[in-house]
């Protein structure tokens, strides 16, 4: 099975799923996506797939990461490994790849879904997601 195959079933079990896509957090690219939405054009899917990755790694997140950890004596780290946002019509789950610090997998729903069922999907998923990314 392929990400893009994953990310389908993870729309497919998640009531209210809009769509689902794997991003390198380093480069931005995304490496797997689907979605059931015609206005989720490749452009869209680019930009959010970048404001993802400023969240997570974005030259403010990473110079308080580089705080914080200079307060505490330890080397720089990246802390942020998930984030719920809402908007007015969705919600966004955003989940670091276990083992792959540098894989993103984000689960966009309209704000019908439940919560708990987000990110029970997501948290079921990234084992299958792993071994796939880079």
């Amino acid at each position: 099975m392929d990400i893009n195959a994953i990310c389908g079933q993870i729309v497919q079990e998640v009531d209210s799923a809009l769509g689902c896509a794997v991003v390198d957090l380093n480069s931005g690219l995304l490496l797997g996506v689907s979605h059931n939405v015609p206005y989720f054009t490749q452009s869209y899917l680019d930009a959010v797939a970048a404001a993802a990755v400023d969240m997570f790694r974005g030259r403010t997140v990473t110079a308080v990461e580089d705080m914080i950890a200079n307060m505490r004596g330890n080397a720089s780290k990246h802390y942020i490994k998930e984030v719920q946002m809402t908007t007015d019509n969705t919600y966004h789950f955003m989940m670091v790849i276990p083992d792959k610090p540098d894989a993103l997998v984000v689960l966009i729903t309209s704000r019908k879904a439940n919560l708990g069922m987000g990110w029970a999907s997501l948290r079921r998923s990234v084992s299958k997601l792993a071994p796939l990314c880079p």
